[in-house]
């Protein structure tokens, strides 16, 4: 007999979610039961949930991809947690040293698996978090000290990991290297908060919204950049003085992809490495993206990150001490707070940038 609860179905593309109960199974041998406290609002859902229908795609489906909650039901071989215990769900293994390929996400190819029913259908769920319960492989479920909040440390599964991760592993970013971060939504925001932890300088934040750079500078950006007023690269030259050593696009446009080329600064062939962009944003479903491949010279780098590098294992409990110690501001950066019926709010608010931080689900 599984446990009931209810959940966000993906039900067809374009569509607004669907608020209704659906029957979880109950947890396989290297599997966990986790009852939810919260889940992040990532916009990464919004392109699963944009894009056409393909073929082959299971549907209906659950969404979502970083929680919290607690343990209600374990298999027998899961031995790192157990009943009862406060978890953090993600979508990294928790230790990718112990796979055959290292830092792929096997919660994502977990996708031929079923492990909920919705009137009398299979429905897809690998882990998802919009809803009351989810069926977690233990590679993707990590402890979460029970003296810590169970709401905003919701985001350490993907913002964080992502954000903070590309600064802390990706780019390695020492005291002193400048940043530029292009979109300060919550995966750029987390990396303008491990930056200025870091101590790098200067942290420049661009965006089209002056609201959204006011509040950068509270997660620690040091300059502001409003690409609608002014040439964002030509700003970020002015206020480095050539480029910056490291520029992220938490965005994925073709057109920021660009600029984050172009911000950073030019290096030597032979005597001195350029600048290193690093792209973290999801280029959108009809997006078209094409580099202009005269822009690698000067010894540029251009690179790509899943997950900011992370190992969980490793790394979460960094992230949770920098929380500790009040220099990871979450309680600031969960901005607003849904219900589950409230779902499809939320992801409109998302859509519009009316998200000023990062959104989070939160249940009773």
């Amino acid at each position: 007999m599984g446990t009931k609860g209810r959940a966000a179905i993906y039900v067809e593309p374009k569509k607004p979610l669907v608020i209704d109960e659906v029957e979880f199974a109950d947890p396989g041998a290297d599997q966990v039961l986790v009852k939810l406290f919260a889940s992040g609002v990532c916009h990464s859902q919004l392109h699963t949930m944009q894009r056409p229908a393909r073929k082959g795609q299971s549907l209906p489906a659950l969404l979502g991809h970083e929680s919290t909650g607690v343990v209600v039901a374990n298999g027998r071989d899961v031995h790192h947690v157990k009943e009862g215990d406060h978890v953090i769900t993600t979508w990294v293994d928790r230790d990718s040293a112990t796979t055959d390929q290292p830092m792929v996400t096997h919660a994502l190819n977990d996708r031929a698996q079923y492990h909920a029913n919705w009137k009398g259908q299979d429905v897809m769920h690998s882990a998802a978090t919009w809803a009351e319960y989810a069926v977690a492989q233990e590679r993707v479920v990590l402890p979460l000290p029970k003296d810590l909040p169970t709401d905003v440390t919701a985001i350490v599964g993907c913002a964080v990991m992502t954000g903070a991760g590309a600064i802390v592993n990706t780019l390695q970013v020492r005291p002193g290297e400048s940043v530029a971060v292009i979109g300060a939504g919550g995966i750029g925001l987390c990396a303008i908060s491990a930056a200025a932890v870091v101590d790098a300088y200067p942290i420049i934040v661009v965006d089209i919204d002056d609201q959204k750079l006011a509040f950068a500078k509270r997660m620690g950006a040091t300059h502001t950049v409003n690409a609608k007023v002014v040439d964002p690269v030509q700003a970020v030259k002015e206020i480095t003085g050539g480029g910056v050593d490291f520029a992220i696009d938490a965005i994925g446009l073709p057109q920021t992809q660009e600029q984050i080329l172009r911000a950073v600064r030019p290096g030597y062939s032979g005597y001195k490495r350029g600048g290193t962009a690093l792209l973290l944003g999801i280029t959108p479903p009809d997006a078209k993206a094409v580099l202009d491949t005269s822009l690698f010279i000067g010894n540029r780098t251009f690179m790509r990150t899943s997950g900011g590098d992370c190992k969980p294992d490793r790394d979460f409990s960094t992230f949770l001490r920098w929380y500790r110690d009040g220099k990871l501001k979450l309680h600031e950066l969960i901005t607003n707070r849904y219900n589950l019926e409230q779902i499809n709010d939320a992801v409109d608010d998302l859509e519009h940038g009316r998200i000023l931080g990062r959104g989070i689900l939160t249940f009773d």
